[in-house]
């Protein structure tokens, strides 16, 4: 059994490609018209084929009310694994990302919390 696909639910498709792409770095892979929203993932550059994090649309009722709930408590959607939380933190803030956690060591790990643009909490972890 392997990981292939992680939804990432997201309140703006067209946003959440643009924040994930030019400012976090990812690159997209799928591109696929479902009618009002698309089958769109994006994928680690140095690993083309690796897992693709589907840019998720908000349409289904429950899900928003999910969504804005993790928010609204500052609880990260999901998390990234980065080698230094803390140069990544400077040059995401230098591009304008806010955070809601500065980068914080806790027991092995440093984490940092930001917000994606499109509804979520995303957790970076270095460790």
């Amino acid at each position: 059994m392997h990981i292939r696909l992680l939804s990432l639910l997201v309140d703006d498709q067209a946003r959440a490609l643009q924040f994930y792409t030019e400012t976090l770095g990812f690159v997209k892979k799928s591109d696929v018209p479902l009618g009002e929203h698309r089958w769109l993932t994006v994928v680690d550059p140095t690993e083309p084929d690796g897992v693709e994090l589907v840019l998720e649309p908000l349409g289904f009722a429950p899900a928003r009310t999910y969504q804005q709930a993790l928010y609204a408590a500052g609880i990260p959607l999901t998390a990234f694994h980065v080698e230094d939380v803390q140069r990544e933190y400077e040059r995401l803030r230098a591009l304008g990302v806010r955070f809601s956690m500065e980068p914080t060591e806790m027991g092995a790990v440093t984490l940092a919390v930001f917000d994606d643009t499109c509804g979520n909490n995303i957790q970076l972890v270095q460790g």
